[in-house]
């Protein structure tokens, strides 16, 4: 299942940092968001881009996650000659990460 099946997300760019919340739709899926998207798999998402480093911040009271990436918008939206690099485009890419689907009530997958 892909992320954007379980979360959305919510982004904001600042400079050449782009911050991207992904959010459960359902608070008891949060455990699946902190498990299977670290900032390891988001980097890797991420892998055609300069980022320099990705810190995640947990908020377990909103179920989400805020993820900051350095490095990613190829020097800033107003400096950048690429085109839709901006933290909308790239919270909308999150979305499509590969993740894990929770066991069912008597799976046993």
């Amino acid at each position: 299942m892909r992320l954007g099946d379980i979360a959305h997300a919510r982004a904001g760019d600042k400079g050449d940092i782009s911050q991207i919340s992904v959010i459960a739709y359902d608070p008891a899926d949060y455990a699946l968001l902190a498990r299977m998207v670290t900032s390891d798999r988001v980097v890797a998402h991420f892998a055609g881009l300069p980022v320099s480093a990705v810190q995640r911040h947990e908020v377990p009271a909103l179920g989400a996650l805020n993820f900051v990436l350095r490095g990613a918008l190829h020097g800033g939206v107003t400096r950048s000659l690429a085109l839709d690099l901006h933290g909308k485009t790239l919270s909308a890419q999150l979305l499509d990460l590969e993740i894990e689907e929770p066991l069912g009530k008597g799976d046993t997958r």
